[in-house]
């Protein structure tokens, strides 16, 4: 059933949303509908009498029609009812019924509500309710009710569990023999920690589910063995996947494809299946979803293209995969996947197209939506001899995106460095918000690339440039990179070194050359590199050793790099110089070493300490096909064999074992290494910065409040869909009211009004002209200051309407002056993808030029609002630059936190603009302010959680 807002005009379907449940499963959440009445009766046939007792408070074996009517029947604003879904099926509803202050039935302004939930017990203990009483609160706030009445009987321990448990404010009393609770619904710190929470658990689970099946079924396996279907099950197999394997082909004939069991149909399995590889033609695809839903499958890799990636037909194709894939309760890995890999000793899957050996056990995990950035980076990985924890490519990741590997890895004690080749961002808001939380605990490095949108990707729209992103990213601890090698080189770096402690470098090597190109690269990465240490050509491993072991011993350095070239000699010296660094390091750990090497390919096989043969992996068999073009690519070698990782025993299908704790990571070329320690650094000084992380200051004369009615005023004839730009006055009304200062300006279309003007302002004054094509353009000639009587201003009035048009043309005002100081902008925006941000930068043509601006995520914190005003480039200027006045900085920095509180505080302001903000000596002013303002999304950020659906 999918009512529509066409079929009855007062159905919210923006209350429709699809959630994950604490076990990983999925649910759809929807409004009750008049045609839902045979699914109520169906649902509640299903639930036991002791569940039906608690809820009514009496026997009640079945709904009357009367009961069903009532159920059924909605206006959406005083009576509302949910149900979550699972297909066609209820598994739970909750409701509410608008009261007064007597109990009985009301409407508005009534605020209060009696609120009550069934789940079906098969699906009681999935946090089926938690998630209808996030929704139902969403919605009773959207409709004003700010209060929840719910009467539970004390035996119910189950729901007073689920109302005590929310976090929002609430009160307890006992009274008639039933326990009486009131919930206040405005969100609080706790409520939004433990949705939150529970979001996390959730989804993490989700990708738990996929990573660790107990059984996966490949449909699509090609009776030849040829095929995308026929490889996904060798690799599976040749993995040694713990589990147990199936192959579906509708045209089989014989128990065994390629010695796995097979089956014409997934229900003919007769076992449970985790996991399904789908692997047949989009078209078909459909079919195979449904019988795996019918089976209860509980989440699909499905390696078809021909859907988003293919053209509108083909993403129209995809969101129907996605609502049916979701209509199961089942996640969903691509379409267009590559497929997803887990190392772990007790799983060892390989559900994807990389044939074997698959990667070695590591501490890193890899997300990837490009399946041909997934090859090259694993590719790349193996080479280096970095080992993986888990891997997953989502292709078009219609459903299982990084926001959820994120939330998996979060908690995964398995992967200790998190890295992410990432085309679009389907949720930056909860992107950064789940990036901050996990680089709090170990790396997260990014490579995002498309700054165009691939095909097959559907993401909501943002206003914010690359660099924007790039730098809110970045403040929320992401290691930003700009290439997929550079992934590949941080992430080598800090899975196998500690993290600095601070910006000083040691170098040390046998080329002095090498040595003074590092000591640059160091320089130009903002590091602070100590004098080369050159140990001359003639340096022996012991030479290397000694000086490496006294460098770390050092309290001078925080990090070493270590540079070589070849000796000019007959004997092979590249593991006695490996053993030799690798002793120094264990000898003084602590401290991150690099080494950079030219031409010693040996070192580098050497310094990542694998163990085992050198025996290449064995090229498949010439009658087996390849895969996939991209996918055979890493059968290929691509380097020489001293760069590859060596292979383990054929029998257990792996790379190697997992390097060893001493590896050292090293790099073809300085620039790369000094790259990876100063993202190492930077990082780290990241890290240490969270121990004071600021805090978002109250300020008491902010009138919220007067505010909130002042924007209610002013919205209360605006449709839906338009924005509104503040008048002047009004704007510098509401600035106000959090104590951002802007001048006072009076239009002056005549000289004589503008005589009048500063002679209510008075003397001196400024006359400029607010033509959009003039505005802010001093350079123009458009403004002249510090007039200080009345011939000065009749003076300069002719002057500009001589010079630049008519006074229509240039709507000359007349303001106040203020001191002098330095002309900055600030500037607030609420990007529909990334929330709230908060810009700062000097006024004028070159700080545009140049892009010379820095941002900031709300609500600011005081340390936020001090770094984005020392973050932008020409920051000097406010500092006292060349023998110039500092300005009021604190000033400045108070000025941003309160345009952040304002902006956090009522999301019906979506743009302001202050420009120029002039900040002296002492104080901060405004002399101009642009205010837009519309009506707020009917679900913010602290709605309750959902999956996305685009």
């Amino acid at each position: 059933m999918r009512m529509t807002i066409e079929s009855d005009p007062s159905y919210p379907a923006h209350w429709e949303a699809d959630v994950v449940l604490r076990d990983g499963g999925t649910a759809r959440i929807r409004p009750i509908t008049t045609e839902d009445a045979g699914r109520l009766v169906s649902f509640y046939e299903q639930v036991s009498d002791e569940s039906k007792y608690y809820r009514f408070f009496a026997p009640y074996p079945r709904l009357s029609d009367r009961d069903v009517h009532r159920f059924t029947h909605h206006d959406y604003v005083d009576r509302v009812g949910l149900a979550a879904t699972i297909g066609e099926e209820f598994i739970g509803t909750v409701r509410y019924d608008r009261i007064g202050p007597d109990g009985r039935p009301a409407s508005a302004p009534a605020d209060e509500a009696e609120v009550a939930f069934l789940v079906q017990d098969a699906h009681q203990g999935r946090g089926v309710a938690s998630a209808l009483l996030e929704h139902i609160g969403a919605v009773a706030r959207e409709r004003g009710i700010r209060r929840f009445a719910a009467e539970v009987l004390p035996a119910n321990t189950k729901m007073i569990k689920v109302f005590t448990d929310v976090g929002y404010q609430q009160k307890r009393s006992f009274e008639d023999g039933s326990v009486h609770l009131t919930l206040d619904l405005e969100p609080t710190a706790e409520s939004l920690a433990v949705q939150r929470a529970r979001e996390q658990r959730a989804e993490a689970r989700s990708v738990q589910r996929l990573l660790a099946p107990g059984s996966v079924a490949v449909v699509g396996v090609s009776r030849s063995g040829a095929g995308v279907g026929a490889a996904a099950l060798r690799n599976l197999r040749d993995s040694g996947f713990h589990g147990h394997l199936y192959a579906v082909n509708e045209a089989v004939t014989r128990d065994l494809l390629d010695g796995v069991r097979a089956y014409r149909t997934v229900e003919a399995i007769g076992a449970p299946v985790d996991l399904a590889v789908i692997a047949v033609p989009a078209d078909r695809v459909p079919d195979a979803v449904a019988a795996c839903g019918e089976h209860g499958v509980q989440g699909l890799v499905v390696l078809s293209a021909g859907y988003g990636d293919s053209g509108p037909a083909g993403l129209a194709r995809q969101r129907e995969l996605l609502r049916q894939v979701r209509s199961y309760g089942m996640r969903l890995i691509g379409p267009n996947a590559y497929g997803v890999i887990n190392t772990a000793p007790d799983v060892e899957l390989n559900a994807s197209l990389t044939p074997a050996p698959m990667p070695v056990r590591g501490r890193t995990g890899l997300f990837t939506q490009s399946g041909a950035i997934g090859i090259a980076l694993l590719s790349a990985l193996l080479r280096r001899g970095e080992g993986l924890s888990s891997f997953v490519s989502a292709g078009n990741r219609a459903d299982v995106s990084g926001n959820d590997i994120l939330q998996y890895w979060y908690e995964d004690e398995a992967t200790d460095v998190a890295l992410m080749y990432l085309e679009t961002l389907g949720n930056p808001r909860k992107f950064t918000r789940l990036a901050r939380r996990t680089a709090a605990v170990k790396p997260v490095v990014v490579a995002k690339g498309g700054r165009r949108t691939p095909a097959g990707h559907v993401v909501p729209g943002t206003r914010l440039s690359e660099d924007t992103v790039s730098a809110l990213l970045r403040q929320a601890g992401v290691i930003r990179v700009d290439t997929v090698t550079e992934l590949v080189d941080v992430g080598l770096l800090l899975s196998s070194q500690p993290l600095p402690a601070g910006p000083r470098i040691a170098i040390l090597g046998n080329s002095e050359s090498l040595g003074v190109l590092t000591y640059d690269a160091c320089l130009a990465q903002g590091l602070r590199p100590l004098p080369p240490l050159d140990l001359t050509t003639a340096a022996s491993p012991e030479d290397f050793r000694t000086s490496l072991a006294a460098a770390l011993a050092s309290d001078d350095c925080d990090a070493v790099i270590v540079t070589a070239i070849p000796w000019v000699s007959e004997h092979a010296l590249a593991d006695d110089l490996a053993d030799a660094l690798r002793e120094a390091v264990a000898g003084t750990p602590g401290k991150p070493v690099a080494v950079v090497h030219v031409e010693l390919a040996e070192l580098v096989q050497a310094l990542s300490a694998t163990r085992g043969s050198a025996d290449e992996p064995p090229a498949h068999p010439a009658d087996e096909p390849p895969a996939h073009p991209a996918a055979d690519a890493l059968r290929t070698p691509a380097a020489p064999a001293a760069l590859r990782t060596p292979a383990a025993p054929a029998a257990t299908g792996r790379a190697a074992s997992a390097p060893e704790p001493d590896r050292i990571p090293s790099y073809p070329a300085a620039e790369r290494a000094v790259k990876a320690v100063a993202e190492a650094v930077r990082y780290g000084q990241w890290r240490r910065a969270l121990a004071d992380a600021g805090q978002v200051p109250e300020y008491e004369d902010i009138d919220e409040a007067g505010a909130a009615a002042q924007l209610a005023g002013l919205l209360a004839d605006v449709d839906g869909g338009a924005v509104l730009t503040l008048s002047d006055w009004d704007a510098r009304e509401l600035l106000a009211r959090y104590g951002i200062r802007v001048l006072p300006t009076l239009p002056a279309p005549s000289p004589d009004a503008a005589v009048r003007a500063a002679d209510v302002l008075g003397y001196p004054v400024a006359l400029k002209t607010t033509a959009p094509h003039l505005r802010h353009r001093a350079d123009l000639g458009g403004v002249r200051l510090d007039l200080a009587n009345e011939a000065e201003l009749r003076r300069s009035y002719e002057e500009l309407t001589d010079a630049l048009g008519k006074p229509a043309e240039l709507q000359p005002v007349v303001q106040p002056m203020v001191p002098r100081g330095v002309d900055t902008v600030m500037r607030s925006v609420i990007d529909p993808a990334a929330g709230a941000v908060l810009s700062f930068g000097l006024a004028g043509v070159a700080s545009e030029l140049l892009g010379d601006t820095a941002h900031r995520l709300v609500p600011a914190t005081d340390r936020d609002a001090a770094a984005l005003i020392r973050s932008i480039r020409a920051a000097p200027l406010l500092f006292g630059w060349r023998g110039s006045d500092p300005v009021d900085t604190p000033a400045l920095e108070e000025a941003l936190l309160r345009l952040s509180r304002l902006v956090d505080a009522h999301p019906e302001v979506i743009a302001v603009t202050l420009e120029p903000v002039v900040v002296a000596a002492e104080g901060v002013c405004a002399l101009s302010a642009t205010v837009r303002v519309a009506h707020p999304p009917a679900r913010g950020d602290l709605g309750p959680r959902t999956l996305p659906s685009y």
